[in-house]
């Protein structure tokens, strides 16, 4: 699986003109399920995702994770993480099947709340209107296949 964190000083999601998804401070993550992947992966990239020590400590420094300053993670899928950018129209044929997809989309969001992390969400597979205030700018690219 991939993900694409951002750390937010606030977000929210839309569909349709209709706000569906909106958090404080926390994490954006975006998220991509990878043919091939399954329950493991998703119980990895959660738990490394709430645990990423990138919230500022007392003294300034990015010491303290989500769990750390009790924020929010807004969890959006998005398949174009697997894209394939050999030519200058991209392909998707890695990412997981739409059926495969939408089930660890929602196991991920599942793990990330049992950490403790309240979890807003968009929808799979639908067209969103994703809004957010990336904080510092703090942008970190985790990947299943690289731990």
């Amino acid at each position: 699986m991939r993900a694409l964190i951002q750390r937010t000083a606030g977000a929210s999601v839309a569909i349709g003109g209709r706000m569906v998804g909106k958090i404080g401070g926390g994490l954006v993550i975006f998220v991509c399920a990878m043919r091939g992947d399954g329950e493991a992966q998703s119980q990895w990239l959660a738990r490394k995702a709430v645990n990423l020590r990138i919230f500022r400590d007392d003294e300034g420094r990015m010491n303290r994770s989500l769990l750390d300053i009790a924020g929010s993670a807004l969890v959006v899928s998005q398949f174009t993480l697997a894209a394939e950018t050999k030519g200058n129209r991209p392909g998707f044929s890695t990412a997981a099947p739409p059926a495969d997809g939408e089930r660890l989309y929602e196991h991920f969001c599942g793990q990330v709340r049992s950490h403790g992390a309240p979890v807003a969400t968009g929808m799979f597979g639908a067209d969103m209107k994703v809004s957010l205030v990336n904080d510092g700018p703090v942008t970190i690219w985790l990947d299943t296949d690289a731990r």
